[in-house]
């Protein structure tokens, strides 16, 4: 059984930032650990998803605001993979080809529909000498964006945004307003892995804003299926740390794969956009 929130009556109502409404059969289902677990999260075999990491009521109430006063920038989008491509990018034109372009288009969006001032990081983590490396992307991009949000203390949330691999014959898209859209998926991960079927933490990659990234994704994933129902995947769960410390605001989003079109992952960018308006400009 699919967890099915009951939807928005009024969608059309873009422009305006208010936080969805939650009915009271909502919340009961939000309550279930294991129909949450079920419905809300794909967790990787390397890790586990405990009772004690979701608190649906606490994330709920918890405040993910952020001030829109000035032009200093108030959210970070960078990409620790950049090369990253879809199925009709030419990779002659350069990154704005891939999910750079995409992020692009979502800090557009959110500069000029919801007034909010956005930083994009170009850098190119998963390049080295001129060719693509993935391995180390991580640790290459950590000192670069800790650089960055030094230098901007009215940073306020970090996305760092990608695209998924997945087999050829799976094409992740929806419809929205007439537009086909590709699917987005937000990630979390724990610094907890299974070995030997016990779960131990990763102390040498700690994060102490585990329990701010799964309260924002979860949010995320809520306002989500409040307003555009089957837009987002399940939430997936891994064991390590990724980009998810920089900030308690912090998020990693995979936009469609590599089967989508360029197009399909630009439209994508309205919806994510009002949803995240959502959760952090709600009155």
């Amino acid at each position: 059984e699919e967890l099915k929130l009951q939807p928005e009556t009024d969608t059309n109502y873009n422009t305006d930032t208010k936080k969805i409404n939650l009915t009271a059969a909502d919340i009961e289902k939000l309550k279930d650990f294991d129909y949450i677990k079920r419905n809300f999260y794909i967790i990787d075999n390397r890790t586990e998803l405990l009772e004690s990491d979701i608190n649906a009521e606490e994330f709920l109430n918890m405040d993910f605001s952020i001030k829109k006063d000035g032009d200093s920038p108030k959210i970070l989008i960078f990409h620790t993979h950049s090369s990253e491509m879809y199925a009709d990018s030419d990779r002659s034109k350069g990154i704005e080809e891939g999910i750079c372009g995409v992020g692009e288009k979502l800090k557009n969006i959110l500069e000029e529909k919801y007034g909010i001032s956005v930083m994009h990081d170009s850098g190119r983590y998963d390049v080295v000498g001129g060719k693509t490396q993935i391995i180390g992307a991580y640790e290459r991009m950590e000192p670069a964006i800790t650089k960055i949000l030094q230098e901007n203390p009215s940073i306020e949330m970090v996305i760092d945004m990608h695209r998924d691999g997945v087999n050829e014959n799976v094409h992740l898209t929806n419809n929205i307003n007439g537009k086909t859209c590709a699917k987005v998926m937000f990630f979390n991960g724990l610094c907890r892995l299974k070995e030997n079927g016990v779960l131990n933490n990763i102390s040498s990659l700690p994060n102490s804003y585990i329990k701010d990234n799964l309260a924002l994704s979860f949010n995320m994933q809520v306002t989500a299926n409040k307003l555009y129902p089957d837009f987002t995947r399940r939430i997936y769960i891994n064991a390590y740390r990724y980009s998810l410390n920089m900030l308690p605001k912090s998020m990693l989003i995979e936009v469609g794969a590599q089967t989508n079109t360029k197009s399909e992952a630009q439209n994508a960018m309205e919806p994510l956009a009002d949803i995240l308006s959502r959760v952090i400009l709600a009155e």
